[in-house]
């Protein structure tokens, strides 16, 4: 992923000007929306506003996951490194949620490789029929394994790449729509992420693809450490 642009969407011209958001831009907002989602989550929960906020974040990390799918230069190295870092989250995911190591939810890199991974196989069948039985795979996948967003987080990430070649704004509008009318209650909210997602510019910006990584662990753990403190009383 080595080129100046990633997408298809060169954002929008006023008055002769092209505006919008890289990738990086993205990125960012991806990651403060899931820590302020997530801050409310572990040390707020009846602070339904950060959650509201938090929905933005994870449409954002499919879409770019899409973007990574098909311009990534080896798809089996992007496959590992979700892989790595979803093994090395998944003790913090579980300490900051549920407080004990478990079974019942996996996090959402595992999502993320479902989805993955649909995407590479789905490219390498020649069949409509076995690209039609990998798709149900993958969702089938996710809710057995229990994975973060299970069923519906994999349907989004394959609604970007379905509609990877359309015009961009009809497919950030679909998917954002999409899941805005499939989820109740909080979750409704995450169709506001049509917003930064039509300003985006294809272009890819810094990389720091590494500290993205790592951020989701980390901020995990410190939430986790920070909340068995407050109700320790250590603090």
């Amino acid at each position: 992923m080595g080129q100046e642009y990633i997408g298809q969407a060169k954002g929008l011209v006023i008055g002769g000007h092209e505006i919008g958001i890289s990738g990086f831009t993205l990125k960012c907002i991806a990651m403060i929306t899931m820590f302020l989602d997530h801050l409310g989550a572990v040390l707020f929960p009846g602070c339904m506003e950060l959650r509201m906020v938090g929905r933005i974040s994870f449409p954002i990390y499919c879409f770019l996951l899409v973007e990574g799918a098909v311009h990534t230069s080896n798809i089996r190295r992007y496959e590992a490194r979700l892989f790595a870092f979803a093994l090395v989250s998944e003790i913090p995911f579980d300490l900051a949620f549920f407080d004990e190591l478990t079974l019942g939810r996996q996090n959402v890199f595992f999502t993320l490789l479902i989805g993955l991974l649909a995407i590479d196989a789905s490219g390498r069948c020649k069949s409509r029929v076995g690209r039609v039985c990998l798709y149900v795979l993958a969702v089938f996948a996710a809710e057995v394994f229990h994975t973060d967003y299970v069923s519906a987080g994999v349907l989004f990430i394959l609604c970007f790449y379905w509609f990877y070649d359309s015009v961009f704004a009809k497919q950030a509008a679909f998917a954002a729509l999409n899941w805005f009318a499939a989820s109740g209650n909080v979750q409704k909210y995450a169709g506001f992420s049509v917003f930064p997602l039509l300003l985006y510019n294809g272009r890819r910006g810094p990389s720091m693809k590494y500290f993205f990584y790592v951020f989701y662990p980390l901020h995990l753990l410190i939430l986790f450490f920070v909340k068995h403190f407050i109700l320790t009383g250590a603090l």
